[in-house]
Parts: structure tokens; C-alpha cells; sequence
């Protein structure tokens, strides 16, 4: 390396938007980043330009034109405002959310962008949370268990609705034409790799996790042709790739990629990534035992290990699927920021947010405080924390969420304080499933927007137990995709030397407090009840949910 600086991008694809961020090789310094809200958001009512037809429940769509726009706007602006010469770029690396799929023709374009497709839903993105499979992830689950799939144990014994074959299999149910129409059926994270270098690559993250690649192998043909004889043949037409290894090179970057983003050609273009995944690099926490938690909108938990378990309900197991050379077990929680976000938009009454106007503050932040001066267990309710389905450890997206104890006496505040503690004791559901079944966690990693709010910090200490180590970077999975973009550009030997000079956290910022501990044991035995309650046995949540979906939404078209 000559003796100027070097740098890499990372950019980060999020649920709503995409962020570029400009790191210093040497030692991980973050110089600059800038951000652009996607133009279509995500699209759950209408497709776009359609204001009549309306989208059946559980619907998340996006538009990937707008992945685009990120690389053509919010990446030179980060190198603008870093005030460095994109000459000193070496590489560029992407992560994603995921399972994110892009319905594509053999040349990588999206259906949605060709005329005859843009008024079919089934053309367009399925984002992560697009939710509509679980009728198919229900097929699939099954089919394995009659069958005795030997892969089925490695996803904690359930296949989401959120992954790749659920939703292929949903769109060759609902929509024969879109199937017979996609030639590739891709993630995200591959796909905006694959129009950066023009190499098609699968990263061997998301393949592993979330199209049930084990040992080499994805289902037999036997298996999804048992699904559906027009099933049989999707893994050799639409999915199969080469793989690519995490922190490796999928090529260069294109001519046409550096004139969108305004880096040299020819630069490393990083195997593709997912957000959470990548996360655990920017925190310098690949060792055994760090349960790595991403908190935003929804949370992802990863953690590695030496062996092989089985987890039930986990997301997966997979060799390499975080860093090479160990095991990379993955579990979340599909609401969090999420279930916040709707409390204070629906159910917070006006005077609270005239109140935190005067205080110059927002309205999360009014509640918190004055959740914070509450003692532990004082508002009198348990929540379970399922607005958006539970991930892990039952995988079902038709549960929701419930509240026990409400009086004529219980106020917001009580309220908002139960669901960060239901978000909290969800965590602690899958901390114990991983440790009952051998995976040893010694240390609770967050990085994401919600480590600002110190009480839910605290809380979370509290309720697992386990001391909390928080990610300074405020753009932790683009300075993630950034490390893999030093390794891949071969300034580094590998992501563990990149992340060991480049990542960090501060150890132990939270220490779980005794009394509250004790406390909170009690409460959690409660919300155990509910949980297996509602979730394993009592079958209510799940017949509301399918009489709403039948008088509330309309037939596709």
C-alpha cells in the first residue's frame, strides 16, 4: 500500500432508505456519510400510479430503481463531503435486509420495470417484511416435517414466510404468469452487487439463511416438485448461482457503476451482504459467544460458534454464514422500532406531544423519561411484543400483540413502558433457547437507533442478564459493508483482521442491576405464560387474524 490514506464505501440498504459511508482503511475512521429516503417507500396499499386496486394484507413491495438512485446520489455526496479524492477509493461493499427478492429476467432487469408487468404486484420487489407467504412457508414446513428433511432442523425446525422459496411459491400460486416470467429470482443484496461489477454472485449469507443452501445443496427437486409439480425445477431456472465467501471480491466495478457513483472503475466490489450480519464485523464481535443485537425497526440477533447445534426456532445455522471458519446462527424479532413507532402514531393522547413540544423534546423521549421513573414491575401489565408477527422463536406472522392489565388507571407511560420491556423479554426467549441448546452467549452487542434510548438499554441489560456492549458507529451495517470492502480489496487478509482494526464497541456501557434482575424474573415467568400460551396452544390470535384478511381486503387483480 502506497503511503497515501486508502478508503472504502459502504452503503447500507435499509427498509426506507440507503446510507454511504466513508471509512478509513488504517484504522476504521469514519470521514463521512449521506443518506437518501427511497422515492417509493414501501409500498403497501396501491402499486405505483394505481390508486384503485388495493394490495391484499401483509403486502410490503418496493421499487428497485430506487436502490439505485442511492448509488447515484448518496455515494458521491459522502465522497464530496469527506473531502477526499475518489481516486484513494479501493473497494466498495453493500449490505441489505433481507429476505429482500427481486423478480428479474436473465440480464438482472426487474419485471416491474418492463411495461407489460408494472400493474402485476408479484412483478415488484418482496420486501423483507412482506409477510403474504405464510400460507406457503405453512406448505413447506409440512411437506419437510412428513417428509423428514434433514435441512429442516438447521432452521430451528420452521421456514419463514420472509424467505426465498415461500415467496417464490406464493407468487407461482397466485400469479403463473409472473413465475413462468422470472428468470432469476434474486436478493436484493446480490442484485445490486450484480449491477455494480456485472457479475451475478450469491453471497453465501442470505443463501444459507434464507434459501436453504446446506452442505452444498439446496432442496431436492423431489421436495419442491411434492410442493408443486410447476415447483420442481425453480432452484436450476431461477435461483441457482455461483456462491460468493463473505469478504471476497464478486469482481469491479463497472465502467457505467463509477460513473453513478463517481468512484474509480476496476475498484473491489465485495460480495454482497445482509444488514445484520454484517454487523457483527462493525463491532468487532465475531468471537463465540457475542450475541450481536441490530435494533431498529425490527431486530436481528446473530451470534457465532465452534460446533454445530440445533436450535429450534432459530432462523438458521450456517457454516460461514457470518465470518469464515465458524458457525453463524441467526434469530429476531419482526417488531421493535416498529411496535414504538406505532404506540406514539396511534395511541398517545395529544397532550404528551404538546408536553414534549415544550420540552423540546419528541415524544418517545417525553415517554421515556417518564417511564423511566417508574420501579420495575409498577405499571402492572405484561405485553407480548408480536404487532408484526413473531420471528423467533414460534415463526408465525399471523400472531399479534396483547397487553394484560390495563385498568381505568393505566396511563400511556404504563403502556409504553411494557412494550420496550415485551421487546426485551422476546430477546430474552431467544438468548435462552440459544443457550439451552449449547450455544454459549456471554455478551449482549447492540448497535442500531435505539441505543440512544438509555431506559430501553438498561431494560434489556436487566431482563437477559447479561452485560450490554454497545456499537459506537451510528451507521453500523454500512461500516460493517465497509470492512468487508477492505478485506475484499485485500488490504486486509481477511474480514476478522479488518474488523479487528476497523470495528469496536464499548464493553460492558451497561452492567444488568441486581435487584432489577430479580424483578424482572418474575415478570418474564409471566410473559412465558402468554407466550406459549398464545403462541404454542390457544389458536384465537391466528382465527382474528384470517376473519380480518377476509372482510378487509380485496382480490388481486
Amino acid at each position: 500500500m502506497s503511503s497515501r490514506e486508502k478508503y472504502t464505501v459502504g452503503v447500507d440498504f435499509g427498509t426506507l432508505s440507503g446510507r454511504a459511508l466513508v471509512v478509513r482503511v488504517s484504522d476504521g475512521r469514519e470521514l463521512a456519510s449521506a443518506d437518501l429516503a427511497y422515492r417509493h417507500a414501501v409500498i403497501t396499499d396501491h402499486l405505483p400510479g394505481d390508486s384503485t386496486t388495493a394490495l391484499p394484507a401483509d403486502y410490503a413491495l418496493q421499487v428497485p430503481s430506487d436502490y439505485l438512485d442511492v448509488l447515484r446520489t448518496a455515494v458521491p455526496e459522502a465522497v464530496r463531503r469527506a473531502g477526499i479524492d475518489p481516486a484513494d477509493v479501493v473497494g466498495i461493499g453493500t449490505d441489505f435486509t433481507a429476505c429482500t427478492m427481486i423478480p428479474t429476467l436473465v440480464d438482472g432487469t426487474p419485471l416491474c420495470d418492463i411495461d407489460r408487468w408494472r400493474d402485476r404486484p408479484h412483478a415488484y420487489v418482496k420486501l423483507w417484511r412482506h409477510h403474504a407467504a405464510q400460507p406457503q412457508a405453512d406448505r413447506i414446513n409440512a411437506l419437510a416435517r412428513q417428509r423428514n428433511e434433514p435441512w429442516l432442523d438447521r432452521y430451528g425446525g420452521l421456514i419463514s414466510s420472509e424467505w426465498e422459496f415461500a415467496k417464490a411459491l406464493e407468487i407461482l400460486d397466485d400469479d403463473p404468469q409472473i413465475y413462468a416470467a422470472i428468470e432469476r429470482w434474486v436478493e436484493a443484496a446480490d442484485w445490486i452487487v450484480w449491477q455494480l461489477c456485472g457479475t451475478y454472485v450469491r453471497n453465501a449469507c442470505a443463501t444459507g439463511y434464507k434459501a436453504i443452501r446446506q452442505d452444498g445443496s439446496y432442496p431436492s427437486r423431489e421436495f419442491l416438485a411434492a410442493l408443486d409439480p410447476a415447483f420442481a425445477d425453480v432452484v436450476v431456472a431461477k435461483i441457482d448461482q455461483p456462491i460468493g465467501r463473505l469478504g471476497e471480491p464478486a469482481g469491479v466495478l463497472t465502467d457505467e457503476a463509477s460513473k453513478w457513483t463517481g468512484l474509480p472503475a476496476g475498484i473491489a466490489v465485495a460480495v454482497g451482504n445482509v444488514d445484520a450480519h454484517v454487523t457483527a464485523a462493525a463491532a468487532d464481535a465475531l468471537d463465540p459467544g457475542m450475541l450481536v443485537a441490530i435494533m431498529g425497526t425490527s431486530t436481528c440477533h446473530v451470534v457465532n460458534a465452534e460446533a454445530l447445534h440445533n436450535v429450534p426456532g432459530v432462523c438458521g445455522v450456517v457454516d460461514g454464514g457470518i465470518v469464515d471458519g465458524l458457525f453463524g446462527y441467526e434469530a429476531g424479532q419482526s417488531g421493535v422500532g416498529d411496535i414504538f413507532a406505532w404506540f406514539v402514531e396511534q395511541c398517545v393522547p395529544s397532550r404528551y406531544e404538546r408536553e414534549a413540544i415544550a420540552r423540546g423534546c419528541t415524544v418517545h423521549e417525553h415517554l421515556t423519561a417518564l417511564a423511566a421513573e417508574q420501579e420495575v414491575g409498577q405499571h402492572g401489565l405484561i405485553a407480548l411484543d408480536w404487532h408484526s408477527g413473531n420471528r423467533s422463536v414460534l415463526v408465525d406472522h399471523r400472531l399479534s400483540g396483547v397487553m394484560v392489565g390495563q385498568t381505568l388507571a393505566t396511563t400511556c407511560v404504563d403502556q409504553y413502558r411494557a412494550l420496550i420491556e415485551a421487546t426485551a423479554f422476546g430477546t430474552r426467549v431467544i438468548v435462552e433457547t440459544l443457550q439451552r441448546h449449547a450455544v454459549a452467549i456471554t455478551e449482549l452487542v447492540v448497535a442500531g437507533g435505539l441505543l440512544k434510548n438509555r431506559l430501553l438499554m438498561q431494560i434489556y441489560a436487566d431482563v437477559t442478564g447479561l452485560p450490554l456492549s454497545c456499537v459506537p458507529s451510528a451507521h453500523a451495517p454500512a461500516l460493517g459493508a465497509a470492512i468487508h470492502a477492505a478485506a475484499a480489496s485485500r488490504s486486509y487478509p481477511s474480514v476478522r483482521a479488518a474488523a479487528a482494526r476497523m470495528g469496536s464497541r464499548h464493553h460492558r456501557a451497561y452492567e444488568p442491576i441486581p435487584e432489577n434482575v430479580a424483578r424482572y424474573d418474575a415478570m418474564y415467568a409471566h410473559y412465558l405464560k402468554l407466550h406459549d400460551w398464545f403462541g404454542r396452544g390457544e389458536p384465537m390470535m391466528r382465527e382474528l387474524r384470517r376473519a380480518g384478511d377476509r372482510t378487509t381486503v380485496g382480490a388481486l387483480p
